[in-house]
């Protein structure tokens, strides 16, 4: 029997009404003929009211403790998710992160995944059990309960998708697919009915908040066509799997603004072979992850480089720079809290030219000044003010027509 893999998330388990109506569609997909793995995440807003409830007992807990209360949340929803399956004349089984041995690393608070046994839940499936397994946590080598950071569940359910051979894992959230952009800031945006791997990576890394990146590294590595559809009706959603012709006809496919970031400017730093390297290797070690990094040579002596990191890690990269400033010899630090990055993305900027200054255009049209760009092959990023944020973002979906079906833009 094929084996699908459905996760739900939080929004889609909210309350016992939401959790039946998920356990209902787990059951069905069941009596089609397949087996069924549920990934769940915790319900409604309880990550966030556990985090309040750890800040209020101390407001720099131990990341370790951090992931041991925050486990929790997904372990009551399988309980729960089980339960509801056995009301309805299913069998079921929960398992947590540690009970199907999701190895990670000892990253507390965002670890990665290093193997699933899947010997458990084959053993389940095989008896006629729908398996339910626990989002967003796993285990390390030392037994200790890991976590993977926000929007890890979908990194779960598609890496389970991947170990158990499932070419197929359905992603259930509140909204009924993948749109151009944030529909809260530019509600004209559309959805989309397909998508790339490496433009939804992008889209993703950027700051979309539909699907975590790590997901979808998985799906395209093994091979998992993910859909992404709502949990509150059956109309189709977007699928994200492998680039065919017809996308690279699309200009921008979509949008995206990222706000919870800042800039750091390393002014004067000796421009010699290494120094960035060492910079870097530094911030790694402190566990920052980079965003976009600009570096330029201003004299045959010096250099500046810049880059970008989300807030949450901003005290932690201070400290880093810090420890290493004098080594490469940098005569200034910048920080800026203040900016938001706007980006487009699109496999079809491969094969199109004037796409940079459509968007460069539409900026200036909107009095908006550009603080940095960046790029890659698909996508153009630019940083600026953070009030300016959302009528950037508004500017550049408009120019692009993100407002319009695929097959409808010019």
């Amino acid at each position: 029997m094929p084996i699908l893999v459905q996760k739900f998330g939080g929004t889609s388990v909210a309350n016992a009404e939401k959790i039946h109506r998920a356990a209902k569609r787990a059951i069905e997909a069941h009596k089609n003929g397949y087996q069924v793995v549920v990934v769940a995440s915790a319900r409604g807003k309880q990550t966030d009211e556990l985090i309040a409830d750890a800040m209020e007992i101390n407001p720099n807990p131990p990341k370790r403790e951090m992931d041991m209360l925050l486990s929790t949340g997904e372990q009551q929803t399988v309980s729960l998710f089980a339960m509801a399956c056995y009301a309805m004349g299913q069998k079921a089984i929960s398992f947590t992160g540690s009970q199907i041995s999701m190895l990670t690393d000892d990253t507390h608070t965002k670890a990665r995944i290093q193997s699933i046994g899947t010997e458990k839940i084959r053993k389940k499936l095989d008896e006629g059990y729908i398996v339910v397994v626990a989002g967003f946590q796993g285990v390390d080598a030392e037994g200790n309960i890991t976590t993977l950071g926000r929007g890890g569940s979908d990194t779960s359910a598609v890496a389970l998708a991947a170990a158990l051979g499932a070419s197929f894992c359905e992603i259930y959230t509140d909204v009924d697919g993948i749109y151009t952009t944030d529909p809260r800031i530019y509600p004209k945006a559309v959805k989309m009915e397909q998508i790339s791997y490496d433009e939804m990576l992008e889209l993703a890394s950027l700051g979309a908040g539909v699907m975590h990146s790590r997901s979808i590294e998985f799906g395209k590595k093994y091979n998992v066509t993910i859909h992404v559809r709502s949990s509150m009706n059956n109309n189709p959603g977007t699928l994200i799997t492998h680039e065919v012709p017809k996308m690279e006809g699309i200009l921008v496919s979509g949008a995206t603004i990222q706000k919870e970031l800042a800039k750091i400017s390393l002014i004067g730093v000796d421009n010699k072979p290494g120094n960035a390297a060492k910079i870097f290797s530094h911030l790694a070690k402190a566990r920052v992850s980079v965003n976009d990094i600009i570096q330029t040579e201003v004299s045959p002596e010096k250099a500046n480089i810049l880059f970008t990191v989300n807030k949450s890690d901003l005290d932690a990269a201070r400290q880093a720079i810090e420890e290493i400033r004098e080594s490469v010899h940098c005569q200034n630090v910048f920080v800026r809290e203040d900016v938001a990055e706007v980006s487009i993305v699109g496999v079809g900027m491969r094969s199109h030219y004037g796409v940079a200054d459509r968007m460069f255009q539409a900026l200036a049209d909107a009095k908006i000044n550009i603080d940095s760009i960046t790029t890659s092959e698909i996508r153009i990023s630019c940083l600026v003010n953070v009030e300016d944020g959302d009528k950037a973002l508004i500017a550049v979906c408009d120019a692009f027509q993100l407002d319009r079906p695929a097959n409808q833009r010019k």
